[in-house]
């Protein structure tokens, strides 16, 4: 056992004293140590309950033999860090989260790991570094929360931000703008639409690396608990077989979770988080493979923002494995691949059923014959570029429109809500990219405010930066390459005809290239704001969103 390096032999007594210090029994030290990765805070709704489900973990690991070793992990708020500076330190985070795992299993010598995440950039961070370290892993998220209940319809945290327009542009007034912001996050869990931390953890089923229900049992229920401690005796068979992370995830099985992604309707941050997760599994991914697998999976689920259905009512209809069980049964999965509960994919779903084709559509009646996500190719974005295309309006899908271009998501804001932008504009966002953010600010508060001021119709937006899983409307994120990297987002200017094409995955601007050559000779790159601390570092270190930001 990989514990051994600091359990046992007589060199390694020094060692033994700090167990023992720790309140560790000879009898422990004989058993795997498996580290219990938690995230645990206060200030993320999502997170706060996580000390409960660990400790239902470590009772899992105990009863199966193992000997649990708890430790911390960061996280950051989306919401909370929404619409301010803060904001550049969320896709940031997920480095840091990938590292600080790393530095805890290996310096330890922890023979396997639950990893205890819920929310957005955690979820992928942990499992970063899980295939990095690659020893045998188990993902048990913190579920979902409940969803709001306003006025008599369920909500969740995405119209709460769209309710900032709406009042901005007064269509309710403060009385109910207050009444929503008390109702519409009830309970402990990530926010309750297929928003990122809700997409990730529902795609780690997919990938294998979680037990069925990960994605969906609600944060409150007592299944979840129960869930952890399946979690704690998962991971004791893992250790005892050895099978690690990277005989989980191959191309197989991100295949899977790619076809599920578009069958869920999941957000674009996936884009950036399934890249990340290959590349520490020394796999590439193309974004093409995304249009490709689009291209001939069928979308099943309209979960908010998209629709008006909510995560607790996914679980209900039977959750991530019966999604699954409709696209296996027409060929769309690769079933034998294996997964974290000793079986493959398909005999974890093999009794899974679909109880409410209104929430899950049968392959018979889709929402749409393609996947939820669409990547989008021409001058502007030469890399490739995503949308949500299942939470685009119709009419959105194939149109023209005239480019009003601002060099920060601030300077859009504000001209969104001074009432500057009108039908027919498409609001350019640029230098908020990778390098150019840094760290890609998530943009909820322009499309939100485009949304709640019955615009999302009538204009689109596009960016180098990236948008929350709650955005919804004709949002263009992940412009490759990036402004601050010299792409053709950083030329665009004032009045320019821009043609967008969702259904051919493409998007052009009517400008040629030798007016492209002369703009970047005028081009003066604004000064970044970062002048120190580790964004510096992470701003000089990442690569661009087509290949999942990651740090090279």
């Amino acid at each position: 056992m990989n514990s051994h390096q600091v359990t046992q032999g007589v060199d390694r007594a020094p060692h033994r004293s700090l167990f023992f210090a720790a309140g560790f029994t000879e009898e422990e030290l004989e058993r795997p140590l498996i580290g219990v990765v938690s995230a645990k805070s206060e200030i993320i709704p999502g997170h706060m309950h996580l000390g409960k489900l660990a400790e239902a973990v470590k009772a899992g690991i105990y009863a199966a033999g193992g000997t649990p070793v708890e430790v911390p992990a960061i996280g950051v708020c989306d919401g909370i860090i929404m619409g301010h500076r803060g904001m550049h330190y969320s896709l940031a985070s997920r480095e840091l989260i990938a590292d600080s795992v790393e530095t805890l299993a290996a310096a330890h010598c922890f023979d396997g790991l639950v990893l205890l995440p819920n929310c957005d950039k955690i979820v992928p961070g942990m499992v970063m570094a899980a295939l990095r370290l690659n020893i045998p892993t188990v993902v048990c998220s913190g579920g979902p929360m409940l969803a709001g209940c306003v006025n008599g319809k369920k909500t969740s945290l995405s119209q709460m931000f769209e309710a900032v327009g709406a009042y901005k542009a007064g269509l309710i007034d403060a009385d109910e703008l207050r009444a929503r912001e008390k109702a519409s996050c009830p309970t402990c869990g990530s926010c309750s639409g297929m928003f990122t931390a809700n997409s990730m953890n529902c795609l780690c089923e997919a990938l294998g690396l979680a037990l069925p229900g990960n994605g969906t049992i609600p944060a409150p229920y007592s299944a979840r608990l129960q869930l952890a401690k399946h979690a704690g005796a998962a991971i004791m068979d893992l250790v005892r077989r050895d099978v690690r992370p990277r005989n989980i995830v191959t191309l197989r099985s991100l295949r899977n979770a790619i076809t599920v992604d578009m069958a869920l309707g999941c957000s674009t941050n996936s884009a950036l988080h399934l890249p990340a997760i290959a590349h520490e599994a020394g796999i590439s991914l193309d974004l093409k493979l995304f249009n490709e697998i689009s291209e001939k999976t069928p979308n099943l689920c309209h979960l908010a923002p998209a629709g008006e259905h909510f995560m607790e009512e996914l679980d209900a209809a039977g959750g991530v494995s019966a999604v699954m069980k409709e696209l296996a049964d027409a060929g769309y999965l690769d079933t034998d691949v294996p997964t974290v509960t000793g079986m493959t994919l398909g005999e974890n779903i093999a009794h899974a059923e679909n109880r409410d084709p209104v929430i899950i559509r049968p392959l018979s009646d889709p929402y749409s014959p393609t996947g939820g996500l669409a990547f989008l190719f021409g001058n502007i974005a030469k890399n490739g570029c995503v949308v949500k295309r299942s939470a685009v309006a119709p009419e959105m899908r194939v149109h023209s429109c005239t480019a009003r271009v601002f060099d920060s998501e601030d300077a859009a804001v504000q001209a969104i809500y001074g009432g500057a932008i009108h039908p027919g504009d498409i609001v350019v966002i640029r230098y908020e990219g990778p390098k150019g953010g840094p760290g890609m600010r998530e943009m909820l508060v322009p499309t939100s405010a485009l949304v709640g001021m019955k615009l999302d119709r009538e204009v689109a937006l596009m960016t180098d930066g990236r948008f929350s899983g709650a955005s919804r409307g004709a949002a263009i994120g992940h412009v490759s390459p990036e402004a601050a990297a010299g792409g053709e987002i950083g030329l665009l200017r004032d009045g320019d005809r821009i043609d967008i094409d969702m259904d051919h995955y493409t998007i052009h601007a009517h400008v040629t290239e030798a007016e492209f050559a002369r703009r970047r000779v005028e081009q003066v790159m604004p000064e970044s704001w970062v002048k120190g601390g580790w964004l510096a570092r992470y701003q000089k270190l990442v690569s661009s969103a087509d290949e999942g930001a990651i740090l090279k």
